[in-house]
């Protein structure tokens, strides 16, 4: 379910009693929901819709009118830049070489590791289930489709799927796949028209 936040009727945060959002700070207009945990340090936008269960990691920044959907874990250090959407039960890892114990047996502690984070750009969008590997970046308006597991860092306007990713179209903002004709691609609903050179697309410039 999408709950949605108008900032003209509410302007504070909506806090669920049930969240634990001790040490963090909240923009205006964002509802968190149900046993979501935002931890100290980290700093929420304006707009925003945290969702059932979400856990978002100390520090994590989180940018203005974002969604993030029932139980996704967003563990630090992530950044989220504004008008992310990160659907259910998605986690951004942190750690690139993961052990509970050190060599010897003893138990790894805070000072055994250093965490790692995945940014997520302007507009881009995580499906369900995915699992994005830090230190990865999802370019702008990028998509990752549910269930994929992203290993590289993923183009401005891509759509990637699989186990590892792997770039299968663009899309727009509008966030529907582009169509290519006569070297250009075009979004169906909106019009708007990119170019690809060196692997790479770009809105294209009018004189």
């Amino acid at each position: 379910m999408h709950h949605t936040t108008d900032p003209s009727t509410q302007t504070s945060p909506r806090i669920d009693p049930s969240a634990d959002v001790t040490g963090a700070v909240i923009g205006d207009g964002t509802s968190v929901w149900h046993l979501a945990q935002v931890r100290e340090g980290a700093v929420v936008g304006t707009g925003c819709v945290i969702g059932r269960g979400v856990y978002i990691g100390s520090g994590v920044q989180v940018g203005d009118n974002c969604k993030i959907q029932n139980h996704a874990l967003v563990y630090e250090p992530a950044r989220l830049e504004r008008g992310v959407f990160v659907g259910p039960a998605v986690v951004f890892t942190n750690d690139t070489h993961p052990r509970a114990v050190n060599p010897d047996g003893s138990p790894k502690s805070a000072t055994d590791w250093t965490p790692v984070g995945v940014t997520v750009r302007e507009g881009a969008s995580i499906g369900a289930h995915a699992t994005c590997v830090a230190p990865v970046v999802v370019g702008r308006w990028a998509t990752v489709a549910a269930g994929a597991v992203v290993t590289k860092d993923v183009p401005d306007f891509a759509l990637v799927a699989g186990v590892p990713a792997k770039r299968i179209g663009w899309v727009g903002p509008a966030g529907v796949p582009l169509a290519q004709r006569d070297g250009v691609w075009t979004c169906p609903r909106t019009g708007a028209r990119f170019v690809e050179l060196d692997g790479a697309l770009k809105e294209e410039t009018r004189a």
